[in-house]
């Protein structure tokens, strides 16, 4: 997540009528696009914006760019890499576009700065949720997640370790001695797990389903900002949060989907039962992690603009709540690291 100072600036730069932004113009010109093509669809891990017709395809897509400041703005190259390989090797994954010039990702000087950016083709159909997810559905989203682990083997050399901020928790949290303290238990935990190549290598990291769009039952990814290298267990555990409560199966209904997803994984590659027993751990890892993340994400702008965010920091502040209890919750169930247990 971008700090909402950052996507405060890029809401004043964009106008409140017509959606557009110079920012933007400059960005989308890297694809041939005129000036007002690109209109501000969101903002959170990256700045996206939407081109409705893209010159020479008439393709809907999305430009998406972070400022130099962004911890994306170094990897964002690798990103793009990935799924166009990905793509190459059959996953139904979109595809970047090119620039005009034949490039995945451009650097490019905007009136706030600079920025690095890529453009994705819209994936073809519709989303789902949770709630109206047919078991052949979820057998597609699991398996789909395993292609991406299995076909991503010797790809995604220059992405990052996914918890490797985790420990910073105990500089960034120093006042809160119990969310530390299970922050301490949880990296104890991860330091225990074997990072074999079976089990171990290059992960989306928000496979949720929000971020898939569906025909009949296939599915095509997208939004692979977070792409990193992590536990292919710990990937799951991110995917599947909305059916899950700290990890372990919710209601009857969604832990027929999840045994489903699990189904549908298991027909393109191995998942242990001990792999699964690590769901609430990994939940917890991750839930730690998105804390890390957020620390002075929510920082008010002091320039004397308006703050139009409010809402955001509000639903957000909820959020830093919900995770909070998530570690709090999952460590206290833990046994001790070193003690036992799936490994």
């Amino acid at each position: 997540m971008m700090p909402l100072v950052e996507i405060n600036d890029m809401a004043h730069a964009v106008d409140d009528d017509t959606w557009c932004s110079p920012v933007a113009d400059a960005v989308a010109h890297h694809w041939g696009c005129e000036p007002g093509a690109a209109k501000w669809w969101r903002s959170s891990a990256s700045h996206v914006f939407v081109v409705p017709e893209m010159p020479g395809t008439g393709l809907r897509a999305y430009l998406r760019f972070v400022p130099a400041s962004s911890r994306a703005f170094d990897r964002l190259e690798g990103v793009a890499e990935l799924m166009d390989r990905l793509a190459d090797r059959g996953t139904a994954v979109v595809r970047p576009l090119r620039t005009t010039s034949g490039e995945r990702v451009a650097t490019v000087e905007t009136p706030t700065g600079t920025v690095r950016a890529m453009c994705v083709p819209a994936a073809p159909g519709e989303e789902t949720e949770a709630d109206d997810l047919s078991r052949d559905r979820a057998r597609c989203w699991g398996a789909l997640l395993a292609e991406v682990h299995d076909r991503s083997v010797d790809l995604g050399g220059g992405l990052p370790d996914f918890h490797a901020a985790l420990p910073r928790a105990g500089e960034l949290f120093g006042d809160d001695t119990a969310l530390v303290g299970a922050v301490e238990t949880l990296c104890a935990h991860l330091a225990e797990l074997p990072r074999d190549p079976a089990r171990y290598g290059v992960v989306h990291g928000d496979f949720e389903l929000d971020n898939l769009a569906w025909r009949g039952d296939r599915a095509t990814a997208f939004d692979f900002d977070e792409a990193a290298r992590s536990w292919y267990a710990a990937d799951i555990a991110s995917a599947v949060r909305d059916l899950t409560t700290a990890g372990e199966a919710g209601s009857a209904r969604h832990a027929e989907r999840l045994d489903a997803f699990v189904t549908g994984y298991r027909t393109v590659r191995p998942l242990s039962d001990d792999d699964l027993a690590l769901l609430p751990l990994f939940t917890a890892a991750n839930a730690a992690l998105g804390l890390v993340g957020l620390h002075g994400v929510l920082d008010a702008p002091d320039d004397g603009r308006e703050d139009k965010l409010s809402e955001l920091r509000r639903n957000l502040l909820a959020y830093q709540a919900e995770q909070r209890a998530t570690v709090l919750t999952v460590t206290a169930g833990l046994v001790p690291a070193g003690a036992g247990g799936p490994g």
